[in-house]
């Protein structure tokens, strides 16, 4: 049986992004994204908000631009997947970290919400897709397709099936 484990997150950015180095020189991007909850508790009738804070880890290419464009408080689209890594601390003691492992990322929001940097997917508010192929493929921009709006498609020549007359709206 097949099994999938996916995670798409639109929130907001903790903090500044950390980017390190491994020593086989892959770069590799730590960042917290908040999500938010908004409810209407039963029993008082207050509005209630929940924020869940959730660590994002980019690799590689991804990594470099998440770094380079990714700001506090600027919104992000992610995806990716969960990781549990196992670690030991100082003392010896098991410690254990549910990570997101970024395979994609959109900038969200106008260059106003880019922290100040001149980078922000566009005057128009759109955003800037990226996405990780593989663990080392490069990243790059996808393809968006054109805002421009269609014009309807010409109307069908009439045939001789009999069918062209028919007033009824089929349901599929």
């Amino acid at each position: 049986m097949a099994s999938i484990n996916k995670v798409i997150l639109i929130g907001n950015l903790g903090r500044d992004p950390e980017v390190r180095y491994t020593p086989s020189g892959a770069a590799v991007c730590n960042v917290s994204v908040a999500t938010t909850r908004n409810w209407k508790d039963k029993n008082s009738g207050d509005k209630v908000e929940e924020t869940e804070w959730h660590r994002v880890v980019f690799y590689d290419r991804l990594a470099e631009i998440a770094g380079e464009y990714l700001k506090k408080g600027r919104p992000v689209y992610v995806e990716g997947r969960l990781k549990t890594r196992k670690w030991q601390d100082k003392d010896g003691k098991d410690n254990y970290t549910t990570e997101i492992v970024a395979e994609q990322m959109q900038l969200l929001g106008g260059r106003e919400s880019s922290g100040g940097g001149g980078y922000g997917g566009g005057q128009g508010g759109n955003p800037e897709d990226y996405s990780q192929e593989a663990p080392s493929a490069p990243s790059r921009p996808a393809a968006r397709p054109s805002a421009a709006p269609r014009p309807a498609p010409a109307p069908a020549p009439k045939s001789s099936t009999g069918f062209d007359d028919m007033d009824d709206d089929i349901p599929f």
